[in-house]
Formats: C-alpha cells, structure tokens, sequence
C-alpha cells in the first residue's frame, strides 16, 4: 500500500508544494495518531489538515467516531474499561465534552478564516488598490471586483456569510448534479477508475461484514473479547475509513468538478491504496511466493497488510511492485489494470499538469 502510494495516480499533486501534499501528510499522520491513541496530537494534526483544506472539516467524523465507540465499548464491557464504571451521565458528559472540544478545533481554522474574510471584504476599510493588470483580468474572466462604489459583496448579507461557498457557487459552478452534462463525458472518463475502485472496496468490505456495519461497528466482537482482533483489509477497524471513503466519494461524483476525484480522494483516504494492495495480495500468484518443490503456496495472511513480515522467494528484488512492474506480462489481467491505472495516470499527471494541460 506504501508502495502504490508513492506511484498513485495523484502523484504529480502529492510530490509538489501543493495543497494536497500538506494535507495529505497532515490528515495521514492524524489518522496514525488516533490509531495510536494520542487523541489530542491527533485533533491537532486533523485541525492543520482543515486549515490547509476545507474538505479536512469532514475528518472530524474520525474523532466523533473514535469517541462514541470506545464509549460504547465500555458499556459493554469490552477491551478499554478499566475498573468498575463512572455513572453513566458522568461518562456520558465526559466523551461528550471531549468530542465536542475536539471538533471544535478541527473547525477553529475554517471558522477564523471566514471571519478575516468577512473583515476584510464586507466591512469598512480603506480602499483597495489593484494593480491594473490584475484588474483588466478580473473584468476579462467576469470577476465581480470587491469594494468596487462601495458596494459589498452578496455573499456578506447572507445569514451566515460563508465566501467559500459563494465562490465555489458563483465562479466554479459547483453544486448537486450541476456538473451532469454531455460535454463533461470526458471527465466521468477520467474518474471512473478511482470511482471504480472506490466503489468496489465499499462494496468488499460490507459483504465481507454485514452485521458489523449494520450495527456501526459500535457492537463488541467475540475476537475482541479474546484480545485477537482480525487483520487485513477486511477487519473491523478499517469500517471508519471505508464509511469516510464512501461520503467523499459519493458528494465529490455528485456535487463537484468530477474530474477531481482522483486527487480528491488519493490524499484524503488511505482506502484506495488498502484496496488495492489487499487486491494484488489475494489475486496475484507472484505474490504468494515459491514452496517446496517450486510449488506456489497459498495466499498470504491478510495480516501481512498491515506490516508484518510476508513470504521471501529467492532471486526476487525486495521490491514487489517493481517485480510485478518487471514480469508485467506475466501478472494477471486484474493486476495489468490496477497497476496500468497508477503508472498511466502518474505518467499522463507529470506531462499534462506540468504543461498547464487539462488534468485531475
């Protein structure tokens, strides 16, 4: 997953000083350290992620949820209760005032933006002088110019004046279905495979756990109380990822530039990336490494997923996805795509974006 990471199909984004890149490194690194435990670094990190982009406000689910289930599971005496329990409104107040404290730092820097906006564009101030160049273009592209015979902008009269969504809603055209068009074909093309492989790991991951996602994940598992959890894409702890997947895959077909998904969705979920390691690991026979007699053995433990050392064959480079690469015609059709996806699109994403070409 690390691997396929470092070859995605957002590549020419996350290895630039762009947005996606900080945010990536910020949301990743938030989701590491509540896996860890460390809640409050975690709302931290999730709070800068928020700042560099507004999509990052959705990452508060994962400090909601992480709150609501260890609650949950300390009413049910699962893993995590220590001792007898506090009165119910006392454990009910304390996750609740924590969670709360902890989405509200997520959104401080969405919050405090808008309000330097709201300062800066709706009210009294001296007056703005804008370069002619930068005027000439504003007026060629439609801008409406800002403080421009004291008239203010609409968006500061709305009840609650938000310039992000007046901007993404006046110049950007976004908005629910507004991007269904015969013209914009092309770029349901370009999304498809992400929308593709997203959907399918939505779809893997609820047959594989029917009642655990029926019942939010929120219900204590035999394997739990046995301290031995499963491993692998399919164990009950990627649910919050997969759910977080789903949400921005579903607004991001349906209510924005489609095109954008690929980049959308490859820095702000590690879904993609588990889905398809957890893909090749289970259907490529190059893969499960060699046995006795030049026999292959069966597929890997999906606990080998999540870093625990797999099987070794002799000869082979300590890099599987290059030796995958390198025995391309060897791989199985499922294999050629998911890998012909990443490297087309971390190839066509350097040529096009670098060129001020058309791209994701």
């Amino acid at each position: 997953a690390a691997l396929l990471f470092s070859l995605g199909p957002a590549n020419v984004f996350l290895a630039a000083a762009y947005s996606e890149s900080l945010f990536a490194l910020l949301a990743f690194g938030a989701m590491w350290r509540l896996e860890r435990g460390q809640s409050c670094l975690a709302g931290l990190l999730f709070a800068l992620a928020a700042g560099a982009r507004a999509n990052g406000l959705v990452n508060a689910g994962f400090l909601l949820y992480s709150r609501g289930r260890g609650f949950a599971l300390r009413l049910q005496g699962g893993s995590g209760s220590t001792g007898k329990l506090r009165p119910l409104w006392k454990e009910l107040l304390s996750t609740g005032s924590s969670a709360v404290l902890l989405c509200a730092g997520v959104f401080l820097p969405f919050a405090v933006f808008q309000y330097y906006a709201y300062v800066r564009f709706c009210g009294p101030g001296p007056e703005q002088t804008v370069p002619k160049a930068l005027l000439q273009l504003a007026l060629d592209k439609g801008y409406r110019l800002v403080g421009m015979n004291g008239a203010k902008p609409p968006w500061c009269s709305q009840r609650f004046p938000v310039v992000y969504s007046y901007i993404q809603d006046t110049y950007w055209n976004v908005g629910f279905l507004r991007y269904f068009e015969l013209k914009q074909i092309p770029n349901f093309l370009l999304a498809l495979p992400v929308t593709l492989l997203s959907s399918w790991a939505a779809w893997t991951y609820l047959t594989a756990n029917p009642r655990h996602c029926l019942t939010l994940g929120l219900e204590r598992r035999k394997s739990e109380e046995e301290g031995k959890p499963r491993a692998g894409f399919c164990c009950p702890a990627v649910f919050v990822y997969v759910v977080h997947a789903t949400v921005l895959l579903v607004f991001g077909f349906f209510c924005m530039h489609v095109q954008v998904l690929t980049r959308f969705l490859g820095c702000s979920s590690p879904i993609l990336y588990w889905f398809c390691a957890h893909l090749l690991q289970e259907q490529e026979p190059l893969l499960w490494g060699e046995g006795a007699g030049g026999q292959t053995t069966a597929p890997p433990s999906e606990s080998s997923l999540l870093g625990e050392s797999g099987p070794r064959w002799k000869g082979a480079p300590k890099n599987p996805l290059v030796m995958l690469l390198l025995n391309y015609r060897l791989i199985t059709p499922l294999s050629k795509c998911i890998l012909g996806f990443f490297v087309s699109y971390w190839l066509l994403g350097l040529v096009l974006h670098c060129n001020f070409l058309p791209w994701t």
